[in-house]
């Protein structure tokens, strides 16, 4: 099954709570404080094909990494980010995925730094830091207009990590409804940066059926194989055109990434009307928790009966 699961990576003053990444529906691992102990869920020498790379089969999301507005990130909070990544890391995590527009205001670009910093700075198991695979996600911003255009996000990308060469450089989203001519410069983009190396694979995200379609085949007919999909996958996005996604990523051998698989943290059991998250998300879950109550009570019925988190739970569906 090509179904893989991707959901962010936050940490506050006290804990960190990440969740991650997985390949086929297998029960994952989520915990709240990176101080706990845990196993993870696999045995460390499996691994998953996303075109020519091998990744573990949970993976970190990094869109909490200088978002103050929507998940209260604090330049305060690097140094528990960095013990996290560094206890995935440990632990077999090596994929990571982030985006050049992850960061607010003057944070622009800060999950890639933090990102390429800790790599850097990874001092644990020898030989580990070499095998981390970097997916990043390229912003179809109006004014990049150009194939050329996007190949030099990518290289801004590769800068702010200091890295040689990106795992996976995805489209963060489809243009077509709003700017079609863009579109198609953007796919030139995806596939110059293949050809220059700049990138090992290329993905798209947020993509619905006919234009994940209509890009497989345009790359494919110039030589580059898409390798990843990303799109919202959970209890709470679980749609026919996610599932027709889903069917085409199989028919294609392409590997679906479904990002946010716990719903922004809904699914989690975390969060009560009388706990809400800090920010603008506290407004989205006060309106959307009660409805939810009868599939939380479920989850939690199911949590407890298998001796699991709520968070396995609801990514094990």
């Amino acid at each position: 099954m090509a179904l893989c699961s991707l959901s962010t990576l936050t940490a506050s003053a006290t804990s960190a709570h990440f969740s991650c990444f997985s390949a086929s529906n297998e029960t994952i691992l989520s915990k709240s404080s990176f101080k706990l102990p845990f196993l993870w869920p696999w045995q460390k020498e499996n691994k998953v094909k996303v075109g020519p790379l091998s990744v573990s089969p949970m993976g970190f999301g990094t869109w909490a990494w200088g978002n103050q507005l929507l998940w209260g990130y604090q330049e305060s909070m690097d140094n528990e980010l960095q013990q996290v990544f560094n206890l995935a890391v440990d632990n077999g995590v090596n994929l990571f995925d982030t985006a050049d527009s992850y960061g607010t205001g003057k944070l622009d670009g800060q999950s890639e730094k933090l990102l390429g910093k800790f790599i850097r700075e990874y001092n644990g198991k020898k030989g580990v830091r070499e095998n981390i695979v970097i997916a990043t996600k390229f912003a179809a911003y109006p004014w990049r207009l150009t194939p050329g255009q996007f190949v030099n996000a990518c290289k801004s990308s590769v800068d702010r990590m200091e890295l040689e060469q990106i795992g996976i450089g995805q489209l963060h989203w489809s243009t077509a409804n709003y700017n079609p001519l863009q579109e198609r410069a953007l796919w030139d983009g995806l596939v110059a940066m293949y050809e220059k190396g700049l990138v090992q694979g290329v993905g798209v995200s947020n993509y619905g059926p006919k234009q994940l379609e209509k890009i497989y085949k345009y790359l494919k007919d110039r030589g580059v194989p898409l390798c990843s999909a990303q799109v919202q996958f959970s209890l709470l996005s679980y749609g026919d055109e996610q599932m027709e996604v889903k069917n085409i990523c199989d028919s294609l051998d392409i590997k679906l990434i479904a990002y946010s698989p716990l719903g922004l943290g809904m699914l989690t059991g975390k969060y009560t009307l009388s706990n809400l998250p800090s920010g603008p998300r506290s407004i989205l879950f006060r309106q959307i928790l009660p409805g939810l109550e009868p599939l939380l009570r479920c989850l939690k019925e199911i949590a407890t009966r298998r001796q699991k988190t709520m968070s396995q739970s609801a990514d094990s569906n």
